[in-house]
């Protein structure tokens, strides 16, 4: 039995810290994990750079409820979901996420958690699991599922080439040089007739 599990930044949805970087104009938090590998080093510096300039959830909270599926998104999550069971392994917040996922269907997300100050501020993150989406992939495989994992970052790569098939979406130059043996799709259309092949 297959299973498809997708990161959701930048696959399904357009990037949180991106859209927070330009609705608060402050354009070092642009900086994701398409750029910084150490997702715990990249998760530190944004918190300690939202307390130093008076940011908190409810701030970034209050720009996610602005943000839509990227073009296509629900469409070609709709089908896939037609053909086979999916998953969404995301290291985002489950305080980030509910807002994007009531927009997207309410799809099946494993996420992480934040901790949050008395006064409001980000001041901690939990993970679900250490190398989540690692983890994930290899219990989903313990209990019989076959994944094929696709994504868009440094974070997804464990996850994508340790599964029975797996996939870049709209991923960067770089990522796509240094692993070609990775199928890279930019369109819904074709990276789903890929997915279909595998099923």
């Amino acid at each position: 039995m297959k299973i498809v599990c997708l990161d959701l930044e930048g696959v399904l949805v357009p990037e949180i810290w991106i859209a927070f970087s330009e609705a608060s104009g402050i354009p070092e938090l642009r900086r994701t994990t398409r750029d910084e590998p150490d997702y715990d080093k990249l998760m530190k510096w944004r918190i300690n750079l939202l307390k130093e300039r008076g940011l908190k959830l409810r701030d970034v909270q209050n720009t996610i409820a602005t943000i839509d599926p990227l073009p296509g998104a629900l469409d070609f999550l709709n089908r896939l979901r037609e053909l086979t069971q999916v998953v969404i392994l995301s290291d985002t917040f489950t305080e980030f996420a509910s807002p994007l996922m009531r927009k997207l269907g309410w799809p099946t997300i494993f996420c992480n958690s934040l901790v949050i100050s008395d006064d409001g501020f980000i001041s901690d993150f939990k993970m679900r699991i250490e190398n989540s989406k690692l983890s994930t992939v290899k219990a989903l495989q313990s209990i019989g599922f076959e994944t094929i994992a696709a994504g868009d970052s440094y974070n997804d790569l464990d996850m994508i080439l340790n599964s029975y098939a797996g996939f870049l979406f709209r991923s960067t130059e770089k990522i796509k040089a240094d692993y070609p043996q990775l199928p890279a799709f930019e369109e819904y259309d074709e990276f789903l007739a890929a997915i279909r092949e595998k099923l």
